[in-house]
């Protein structure tokens, strides 16, 4: 709707100052044409705007004017209290000034939108943790929150995993990201973006120098181009096996990031799935679903899993306790299933 639009095109100028007709046209996915005609509109109802032409030009409101809006609907009202990544706001520090900046949208709101708005507060919970995540480490996120909103670069002391040492780098931050509770620092080093695992960051310092971004990149299209790179990095292995039906649900839960395919199902016990993995020794992993799972091909993935299970035959050797000189329970043949009432 043309009133919507115009609400729209009234907040983006009120938070970014000048903005391009034509970014506002794409963002609000009208014509340029449009976005003129519906600024005419702003100036007819008494908005102080104007254009101004030229490479540097765009859309602006005169210097000083504000405007209270407070024409939300019902689901928007609604949709401001679903908080979907509550633990970021704990993570930045930002606890308090979300409660206070809710308690003043809800008093801001249109008495009738009240309710619902308060009705979502209290039957809507998001947890952005996933279930038997284990504790996560300490993460200090005030050195990098500083640099990424000083605009200045970072030398970061970090450890890869699978490392002890870590290496020194110095990079151009455009971002932080929180990704399924994981904090990560999108940045570019030597104008290439990269990803940094915040609780992998030994020491940071801020230093002096503007930071050197690359031209025309905001973080958003930082984070989906390296988003893409973890994510469609090729196989190195593809590996077909069978899963026992019973345990299929529980296999996709743990292992479901290797599928290529969902599970062909064709009936009967055992169900065929096809599987990529980075490198051969990868699919020891296969091992936790003992014997409810068997890799049919290629021979040598099986032959890793073999070695790899003569491996821990050696090392368990002896069942006898070296404390008490009991014999050792027998491991159970079947990864253990949560159940029903630790996971739903």
């Amino acid at each position: 709707m043309k009133s919507d639009r115009l609400l729209s095109i009234l907040l983006l100028l009120q938070t970014r100052g000048r903005v391009p007709a034509a970014e506002l046209a794409n963002r609000l996915e009208v014509s340029v044409r449009t976005i003129y005609r519906d600024i005419e509109s702003l100036s007819a109802a008494g908005v102080p705007v104007y254009a101004e032409r030229g490479r540097h030009g765009g859309i602006a409101l005169l210097p000083g004017f504000r405007t209270d809006v407070t024409g939300l609907t019902t689901d928007e009202a609604r949709a401001l209290f679903v908080l979907a990544a509550e633990g970021a706001h704990h993570a930045l520090g930002l606890d308090g000034a979300l409660g206070s900046a809710l308690r003043k949208v809800m008093a801001a709101l249109p008495a009738p939108h009240r309710p619902a708005a308060e009705l979502t507060s209290r039957r809507i919970l998001v947890d952005p943790g996933r279930w038997l995540s284990g504790p996560r480490p300490a993460v200090d996120l005030d050195t990098l929150h500083t640099a990424v909103f000083a605009d200045r670069r970072l030398r970061l002391r970090y450890r890869h995993g699978g490392e002890t040492e870590p290496r020194t780098y110095t990079v151009d931050p455009y971002g932080l990201v929180c990704k399924a509770g994981t904090w990560y620092l999108v940045a570019d080093r030597r104008r290439r973006g990269q990803l940094f695992r915040a609780d992998r960051v030994v020491a940071a310092t801020v230093l002096d120098t503007p930071v050197r971004r690359r031209d025309g990149v905001e973080l958003a299209d930082a984070w989906e181009a390296l988003r893409q790179r973890v994510e469609t990095r090729p196989a190195g292995l593809r590996v077909t096996a069978r899963v026992l039906r019973s345990r299929l649900d529980l296999f996709v839960r743990i292992i479901g990031t290797a599928l290529v395919a969902p599970p062909e199902d064709t009936g009967g016990t055992w169900v065929t799935v096809e599987l990529a993995f980075q490198e051969l020794r990868a699919v020891r992993q296969l091992l936790q679903f003992s014997t409810s799972l068997e890799v049919l091909e290629p021979p040598e993935a099986r032959a890793e899993l073999a070695r790899a299970a003569a491996s821990v035959t050696a090392l368990y050797a002896d069942v006898r306790q070296p404390d008490t000189g009991r014999t050792a329970a027998p491991v159970p043949s079947h990864p253990v299933d949560p159940g029903p009432d630790q996971v739903p």
